[in-house]
């Protein structure tokens, strides 16, 4: 903790932005000040008085370390409202955080603290995250915790990857693995998986896919071993979808049983939707079974609605293709027009499926004679998919754009 009425009296000042000049005002001189914050001299009570009013704070949160149960109390609501589903509990944790947050400087709440206001401030959209963030990681490291570190390099580097950087992000994500690995020589399970499945996703998201499916397999086969099951759905998922890019049945049906049966072990309400997806886009994509598709999507919604959801819109995307292939056009714009690519999409694989629904909706248009409505619509797909590695997805588009715009 802040040690020292000085300490904490020029933490505030920084904190609000402030001089000595401004902070001394007219009763008192900027000499003294300068003096009471390197503790060379006490203030009088009414000295400290007009420092905390200056300062906009009480004259106890000068005079005060926090608590050190204060701060269990503090992270106990804290964690709660984080994990919580409240629509504005980052501006909660914000809020909550706040005025203590530079006082804190020792001990594991103070880091966790830290952690969960520079995530909440990243969340919340607002500047300045990144080095309560920092703080947070060398607390973590005076404090030995290494899956906390790893935690806030994982967290680091997602950040780049929502950005769509992909090859930033693998950097530092690959950085940030060595750091750790280089400090315990092993690290625990759960890390080292959380670690697995980034580095595969990111790998995958660069066109690396032979490194990608390399630390994919040691991630599963670590899991099985370990016999923790953390993060396995999620490489299953990796491991399927990479199997849809290289149409390879065998493996698509392989991981579509796991997946199915560890949701079934783990009560995964995601297991069977991802599962129903997969089978009706490899329908639609490649087998050209589009009255087999319309039905599998109708029973699917049937028995498990329609939401907000990613898989939502990508269910809406394979029945307007199934339209399209059924030459009902007007019908499958309908599906088109609708499909959304939602904020938390981020991987290139995720992307490209999605960013079809231009390229068919053009096929649509160009079928039924909308020439200019066509050439916008594939433009927009190409638009989108060119930053993005080669996949079956950016050929289909690219094919489509050469026909389109064919003289």
């Amino acid at each position: 903790m802040l040690s020292t009425l000085g300490e904490r009296i020029r933490a505030i000042r920084k904190q609000r932005k402030m001089t000595l000049d401004a902070l001394a005002g007219e009763q008192m001189t900027k000499a003294m000040m300068s003096y009471i914050e390197n503790n060379k001299a006490n203030p009088s009570m009414e000295s400290l008085s007009y420092i905390a009013e200056r300062l906009g704070v009480k004259v106890s949160e000068l005079l005060e370390d926090v608590n050190p149960q204060e701060l269990r109390d503090l992270l106990k609501t804290v964690e709660n409202i984080f994990t919580g589903e409240s629509e504005d509990k980052y501006k909660q944790i914000i809020d909550a955080v706040d005025s203590y947050k530079e006082r804190l400087d020792q001990g594991y709440e103070a880091a966790r603290l830290l952690e969960l206001y520079g995530r909440s401030l990243y969340y919340a959209k607002k500047d300045g995250w990144n080095e309560w963030i920092d703080k947070a990681a060398n607390l973590y490291e005076q404090l030995n915790l290494t899956s906390r570190l790893a935690a806030i390099g994982i967290f680091q580097s997602i950040v780049k990857y929502t950005k769509r950087e992909y090859d930033a992000s693998l950097t530092l994500l690959l950085e940030e693995r060595s750091k750790i690995e280089a400090r315990n020589g092993l690290i625990e399970p759960i890390t080292r998986l959380d670690f697995d499945y980034w580095e595969s996703l990111l790998h995958f998201a660069v066109g690396n896919s032979e490194e990608a499916v390399r630390i994919m397999n040691e991630g599963i086969k670590f899991s099985k071993e370990q016999q923790i099951f953390y993060r396995i759905a999620h490489l299953y998922q990796l491991a399927i979808v990479n199997a849809m890019m290289n149409k390879d049945v065998s493996s698509i049906q392989y991981y579509e049983r796991k997946i199915l049966h560890y949701g079934e072990f783990a009560d995964d309400r995601d297991a069977i939707p991802f599962t129903n997806f997969v089978k009706i886009h490899y329908l639609t994509t490649y087998e050209k079974d589009y009255v087999k598709a319309l039905r599998l999507i109708q029973d699917h919604h049937g028995k498990h609605g329609i939401d907000e959801s990613h898989t939502s819109y990508s269910f809406l995307q394979e029945k307007g293709k199934a339209l399209y292939g059924l030459g009902r056009y007007e019908e499958a714009l309908a599906c088109f027009d609708k499909v959304k690519i939602p904020d938390y999409a981020h991987h290139p694989f995720d992307l490209s499926i999605l960013y079809e629904k231009d390229a068919y909706a053009a096929l649509c248009h160009m079928t039924l004679g909308n020439k200019t409505e066509a050439n916008r619509s594939i433009e927009t797909a190409v638009d989108n998919i060119s930053s993005m590695p080669r996949t079956p997805y950016k050929d289909f588009i690219m094919k489509t754009y050469k026909m389109i715009q064919r003289p």
